[in-house]
């Protein structure tokens, strides 16, 4: 048996679960005291205000957290990105420096072949008792109203010759007139001489070098095996 002894006579002992009965009754005195409704809902909004600042925090450190990982893959797909414009540009100055240097090449090749091919073309095309007394190449004359002034001018050339028959000087011109590599085939002058107590036909014929179609050119290999 417990015997408890009041230290404060006049004063009761507070019943047990006191504390949180006497919170409540505070509340419940304090909602009886403020009468002023403006107070009231000031308070309420900033509650309001207070939980919505919460949420909105909640929520958008969720929402930065999902965009870290895509933030980290946009990141890495533009380092990728920027790798491939690197090896494109790159590629397109070595692209750019070959045809540069492919022109030059061309400039300076262009018309290494075109006596030969000039040559070639007159011998295939002399007929039986013809011969050639002279061969004179020039440039063809500048033309005053071109717009590009310095566009490549054909090489001109002039023959001169001697045949025993007329008709081969005929065959003479439409064999050099068909050859894919000359142009402008222009009989000048053919008159009848006498050479070696002999009448024969002296011709003059002017023509000009052109570069033939792919489908007459003709490629062999620089070196071939001996046996």
């Amino acid at each position: 048996m417990m015997i408890s002894v009041n230290l404060r006579p006049g004063q009761k002992r507070k019943a047990a679960g006191g504390g949180a009965k006497q919170i409540l009754d505070r509340i419940k005195g304090l909602g009886t005291k403020v009468k002023d409704p403006f107070l009231v809902g000031s308070v309420a909004a900033c509650l309001g205000v207070a939980a919505f600042l919460g949420w909105s925090f909640v929520t958008n450190n969720a929402k930065f957290s999902d965009l870290g990982p895509r933030l980290e893959q946009a990141r890495d797909e533009q380092k990728r990105f920027d790798n491939l414009l690197r090896q494109k540009h790159r590629a397109e100055l070595i692209r750019d420096s070959l045809l540069a240097q492919i022109a030059t090449i061309r400039g300076v090749d262009g018309n290494r072949y075109v006596w030969p091919h000039v040559l070639d073309e007159v011998a295939k095309a002399l007929p039986p008792y013809t011969w050639l007394t002279t061969m004179t190449t020039f440039a063809a004359p500048a033309v005053a109203d071109t717009a590009d002034s310095g566009a490549v001018r054909p090489a001109m050339f002039r023959v001169e010759g001697r045949t025993m028959d007329l008709q081969a000087y005929t065959r003479f011109l439409r064999q050099l007139e068909a050859s894919p590599w000359l142009s402008d085939v222009t009989p000048l002058e053919a008159k009848t001489i006498i050479e070696k107590e002999r009448p024969v036909t002296a011709f003059i014929i002017q023509a000009a070098f052109q570069r033939a179609d792919s489908a007459y050119i003709r490629t062999v290999p620089l070196s071939q095996s001996v046996r």
